[in-house]
């Protein structure tokens, strides 16, 4: 098991222990040790969506560099997502979370992905950025197993804030990502962008070899001796529940993080610079609700109410309010209200991420964290896939994006009722017994 959840200073006599366990039960403060590794693995997410999200940015100057036309543009936008979600669906970046010491697959699969956003800079082609980002998809796809892996060792009333972290990470990426990026963009061009970020970004791994976890030195394996079948998990209503709530939610987000700043440019008419500051704008304030959610759920099941009521009520509510976004379809002549659209349907999207993770993990429990979130990351990523290129159909088949405003309000709505419907209760699955 990952060695996280214990500090080196706890009490040893028995009663000592009883009231350690009592304050433990109450608290929401992570020990220094959590939060360490927390803090590491909230910089290594920002990191991934700054990686990933790097090409929505650079897509105006791409496109124009090697004449794309815009199903080029959605298929560039998407190639990552192909190896991503295909090494997740398959079960593979889930059983090396759960096989192998985490604290190495956690490693071995950033030092892949930043030396593929290397080679994006380096490319000459279409199809060398196209493989390039295939290659980041690989690197990128054990990241969430290896989270969940961690987490799930997390005491329950602690686990939303260190989703919420995560969470909100992967919103302040591509928020620095299009701030920072709109700026080197403008000085020194795409290439560079990429070069940069990559290069700078293997400076991570120096401190996450000093705390990374390890196997007990007691000889204990990483992870449980015997695991339970990954066809019991394909069964179950929950999973499936959270496979298709999930995916629902990230085409939401995806849609924003790989369309938002082409829009922007072309029917705002905004510039690279206005569009990377109103770009990261949006992901920024999903940042701040995802953080202050995760904060509040964490603090009411402390005071005594139960993981089913806070974290479902959330994502059900979160998904609901992300729906809105529909609305901005049928706006055209009043620019306040159109962002007043945005900005509370973000919020709802912000609401519903930062608990989606938790409720996998207590379900899955710590024998089933990895392959249940190397599922459940993979399907859900599918809509990485699926919300460029139908985005870049609509456009080129309409002219304009504002059916794709509708497409993304329609499967939030879809991504609420599928979480109010097929997840009825956020409790540990007890493997042994067969009860789901």
């Amino acid at each position: 098991m990952p060695e996280i959840s214990a500090d080196h200073d706890a009490p040893t006599s028995g009663v000592e222990k009883d009231q350690a366990h009592a304050v433990s039960a109450r608290s929401t403060v992570m020990s220094s040790r959590q939060g360490t590794i927390v803090l590491l693995l909230v910089v290594s997410v920002i990191i991934n969506y700054v990686d990933r999200s790097n090409l929505s940015i650079a897509a105006p100057l791409v496109q124009r560099q090697f004449s794309l036309i815009p199903l080029q543009i959605g298929a560039l936008l998407s190639a990552f997502f192909w190896t991503y979600a295909l090494m997740q669906i398959t079960g593979i970046a889930g059983w090396l979370s759960d096989r192998l010491p985490v604290g190495s697959v956690m490693l071995g699969g950033y030092a892949l992905w930043s030396c593929a956003t290397i080679l994006t800079g380096l490319s000459s082609s279409f199809a060398t950025l196209f493989m390039s980002l295939l290659l980041l998809g690989i690197g990128e796809s054990v990241a969430y197993p290896c989270y969940s892996r961690i987490f799930a060792e997390l005491p329950q009333q602690k686990r939303g804030q260190a989703n919420a972290f995560i969470d909100a990470g992967t919103k302040l990426g591509p928020a620095a990502g299009a701030f920072v990026g709109g700026l080197i963009l403008v000085h020194v061009g795409w290439r560079m962008l990429f070069l940069l970020l990559g290069a700078g970004g293997l400076l991570w791994i120096l401190p996450w070899l000093r705390v990374m976890p390890r196997p007990r030195p007691d000889g204990h394996s990483d992870c449980a001796p015997v695991l339970p079948s990954f066809g019991r998990l394909l069964r179950m209503r929950s999973a499936w529940g959270t496979f298709l709530g999930h995916f629902c939610g990230n085409y939401f987000f995806y849609f924003l993080l790989s369309w938002l700043p082409i829009y922007f440019v072309r029917e705002e008419k905004m510039s690279v610079a206005s569009m990377s500051r109103a770009a990261s704008g949006v992901y920024l304030l999903i940042a701040l609700s995802t953080i202050t959610t995760g904060w509040v759920s964490d603090r009411l099941i402390a005071a005594g109410l139960s993981p089913t009521r806070v974290r479902r009520t959330i994502v059900v509510s979160g998904l609901l309010v992300a729906s809105s976004l529909a609305a901005l379809t049928f706006i055209h002549s009043s620019l306040l209200l159109a962002r007043t659209v945005m900005i509370v349907a973000s919020i709802g999207y912000g609401v519903q991420a930062s608990n989606h993770w938790a409720i996998s993990q207590t379900l899955a429990g710590p024998l089933m964290a990895g392959r249940w979130t190397s599922l459940q990351n993979g399907i859900a990523n599918l809509a990485g896939i699926v919300a460029p290129w139908l985005a870049g159909f609509i456009v080129q088949l309409t002219g304009t994006s504002r059916l794709t405003f509708l497409a993304a309000g329609v499967v939030a709505l879809a991504g609420s009722v599928i979480w109010a419907t097929l997840v009825p209760r956020v409790e540990p699955i007890v493997w042994e017994s067969g009860s789901a």
